[in-house]
């Protein structure tokens, strides 16, 4: 049988997997956001809030393949 996870449970907290892989995808987008802005990449993106919500859209589905969100 196949174990997946339908909701994470923290204390007496239910919260979907969706939730956690999506606080992921988020912290890897502060990293990757600062990391490019140490290089000097930052100039070169036209909106940089439009940018990061596509990064975060990214890795959230590059995560959710590992990760069993439904």
């Amino acid at each position: 049988m196949n174990s997946v996870p339908h909701e994470l449970i923290w204390g007496e907290i239910y919260f979907p997997p969706l939730l956690l892989v999506v606080a992921i995808a988020y912290a890897l987008t502060l990293v990757l956001g600062s990391v490019s802005s140490r290089l000097g990449l930052h100039k070169y993106i036209a909106h940089p809030a439009l940018a990061e919500l596509c990064l975060i859209v990214i890795l959230t589905g590059v995560i959710g393949q590992f990760i069993p969100i439904f």
